[in-house]
């Protein structure tokens, strides 16, 4: 088997690899309840300007991104946006949320929203750090 590197792939193979993966897991875990969930949020225009994007899953919930554009930072949108999540995953028979951030603002607000450090990588360039949070509801 010849193996190489190289930098990107394709879209169908890319879906052929997280099939296969997909597969597997589901053969060793056991069928996946998992639940895209979404909360976008529109400018003035109607147009895409942030919002939070995850998943519900195995009896959790996992926020993969989470963006508020400058000119709304400051007005509570994360905080709402979260607790929309939360409360969603809540409905969904999630037992907790999990995030990760490099932000060294959004894992104060993390924190004061009741999430707490599981663990951490230190060694990135820039002295840039990824924290994983999780919460239990």
């Amino acid at each position: 088997m010849e193996l190489k590197v190289t930098e990107g792939i394709a879209p169908l193979e890319e879906d052929a690899i997280l099939q296969k993966l997909r597969a597997f897991n589901i053969t060793t875990f056991g069928k996946s309840d998992r639940r895209e969930l979404t909360i976008p949020l529109y400018d003035d225009g109607g147009e895409i300007s942030g919002g939070l994007v995850g998943y519900t899953g195995r009896g959790w919930l996992y926020v993969s991104m989470l963006y508020i554009p400058e000119i709304s930072r400051g007005q509570g949108l994360a905080t709402r946006m979260l607790a929309m999540a939360e409360d969603e995953a809540r409905k969904r028979g999630c037992m907790g949320a999990y995030i990760d951030t490099m932000n060294p603002a959004a894992l104060s607000l993390y924190r004061k929203l009741g999430y707490a450090e599981i663990g951490k990588l230190d060694a990135l360039s820039g002295n840039h750090v990824v924290t994983w949070l999780a919460k239990r509801f």
